[in-house]
């Protein structure tokens, strides 16, 4: 199998978290990290990791950008984050902020699958995480240029091509589409995350 090109990452990390008390959701801890962590750790590989969403902590070489107008939804701000990758670079995976399980081989893999516009994940249920994917970057601006604020993700993503994997997730494991967007699905996000750190030592 050929090498995937290099690619940028671009981490939608806004929104108003209202579901867990207006608390800024990317900077909770799963697993004695962050999710935005887990995020930026799953996409180490990129060229560039850009994190678009309000101020908040990211690590030295990532940079910080904001959509317009703030608030916007995912689409200003998948064009925000689109508008910081360097010119030339062909691939761009998009990934939400919110996704403590997701891994650097998942990216791998999709990459590895890139066919067409772009490949996404499909969870269990059959159904697109539209935010989990990674895309030819200048389809995707084409697509998101001139989008309105608030307008519907998937439907500006229905004009292109994509290709859809579904992830074999071992037995016992979070997916890692895992998301957490209500106090219960972080507490489980928490316990699966709990089960799986190793114990104290023995004796």
């Amino acid at each position: 199998m050929s090498t995937p090109p290099p690619f940028a990452a671009v981490v939608l990390a806004g929104g108003r978290s209202a579901r867990l008390g207006g608390q800024p959701k990317p900077q909770l801890d799963v697993g004695g990290r962050t999710m935005l962590a887990a995020v930026l750790t799953a996409v180490e590989g990129a060229g560039q990791r850009i994190v678009v969403g309000p101020p908040q902590l990211v690590p030295d070489g990532v940079l910080l950008v904001r959509e317009a107008p703030p608030g916007g939804g995912p689409v200003p701000a998948l064009a925000a984050g689109l508008a910081a990758v360097a010119p030339g670079t062909e691939v761009v995976a998009v990934l939400a902020a919110d996704l403590p399980f997701v891994t650097r081989d998942l990216v791998d893999e999709l990459r590895e699958r890139l066919d067409g516009d772009g490949v996404l994940v499909v969870d269990e249920t059959g159904r697109d995480q539209l935010l989990l994917g990674v895309w030819r970057t200048a389809s995707l601006r084409a697509a998101a240029a001139g989008a309105r604020p608030h307008a519907p993700l998937r439907g500006v993503l229905a004009p292109l091509t994509v290709t859809r994997h579904r992830p074999l997730v071992p037995a016992g494991e979070p997916a890692p589409w895992t998301d957490c967007d209500t106090p219960a699905e972080l507490a489980r996000a928490r316990a699966s995350a709990a089960g799986r750190l190793p114990g104290p030592p023995a004796g």
